[in-house]
């Protein structure tokens, strides 16, 4: 394989980063201090990219490198990026669904958890030393409760296997009926919300999905209502939330993904009825591993012309993998 230019656009873990210097020449648009000036010279030398969700491609990064072939993503959701705009272009899309799919789904357990029986709350009153004066109070529970899955793709299954389990009856709604699965199927958002008290959203990011979780849905849920997003930060109308939450509409959420990441509304951080985690739903040692490998796998493969592992819909492979 002939060396191949490739543009980082933030850095990767370590064990990613070596196996790409292995494999491509590397150039850093994060450590570049004049952007501009950085795409006028490596530009037109560039046909591979390797970028995650906190670094959108969009029409105008695109524009600056004419001889892309490949992106790829280090994470499932790429909503970030302009699929369209990479499609019309020729250029393909891969991510890194599957390797993760277990992992986000523990952790979406772990989260609704937390959240019902206030895991993190109980450990502060302990630690606060208020334990010896009283007993912590009694928390809501997971038992006699309908769970609603908003998007059943590989992660919601994997959510909806694991809780199973926990005996609870599940529901899930999304763009089909599923004929394959023994949920029950809800044909709208809103008439699930209705029918549920916990509402797990799944669903990918994207225009399609903006805003999806609004005031309605959220009023539907009800006052016992827990949500639980795990899902991307758009799906949910965040203001609507904070909104909800403050009101008693529901009763709490477990939230590892925000509108505007990093930064996380102060009103929901000054809520004690709300789990937060940093986007973690991906993060441990061994998936971030997993992640990263098929990041390099996908690039790999498509310059040794055997075509890319994991493209996304939204950019059908070219019938020759590779171009000269």
């Amino acid at each position: 394989m002939l060396p191949v230019d490739l543009l980082l656009l933030k850095p990767m873990q370590p064990s990613v980063m070596e196996a790409l210097a292995e494999h491509f020449t590397l150039h850093r648009a994060d450590t570049a201090p004049d952007r501009q000036a950085f795409y006028a010279e490596i530009g037109p030398r560039i046909r591979a990219m390797a970028t995650g969700a906190q670094a959108p491609v969009d029409a105008v990064l695109l524009g600056h490198l004419p001889n892309l072939e490949i992106v790829a993503s280090f994470g499932v959701g790429y909503d970030t990026i302009d699929t369209a705009a990479a499609a019309a272009r020729g250029i393909v899309v891969t991510n890194t669904p599957d390797v993760l799919s277990d992992e986000v789904a523990d952790l979406a357990l772990g989260l609704l958890l937390a959240t019902l029986r206030q895991i993190p709350q109980a450990d502060r009153y302990l630690r606060a030393g208020h334990w010896p004066s009283k007993p912590y109070p009694l928390t809501p529970t997971l038992r006699g409760r309908t769970v609603g899955i908003l998007g059943l793709g590989r992660i919601g299954r994997a959510i909806a296997t694991r809780l199973e389990g926990f005996g609870v009856a599940i529901a899930y709604h999304g763009r089909r009926r599923q004929a394959e699965v023994p949920y029950a199927y809800h044909a709208s958002l809103l008439e699930m919300a209705r029918a549920v008290d916990v509402l797990m959203v799944v669903a990918p990011g994207g225009p399609e999905t903006d805003g999806l979780v609004g005031a309605d849905v959220l009023e539907a849920l009800g006052p016992q209502g827990i949500l639980v997003n795990v899902a991307r930060g758009s799906v949910v109308d965040e203001a609507a939330l904070v909104a909800a939450l403050a009101a008693g509409t529901i009763l709490g959420a477990g939230l590892d993904v925000f509108a505007r990441e990093p930064h996380v509304p102060a009103e929901l951080t000054a809520m004690d009825h709300v789990v937060l985690l940093p986007h973690v739903g991906s993060g441990s040692v061994h998936t971030r591993a997993a992640m990263g490998r098929l990041v390099v796998e996908n690039l790999t493969h498509w310059f040794a012309g055997r075509g890319p592992l994991t493209p996304v819909p939204e950019t059908p492979v070219p019938v020759r993998s590779a171009r000269a």
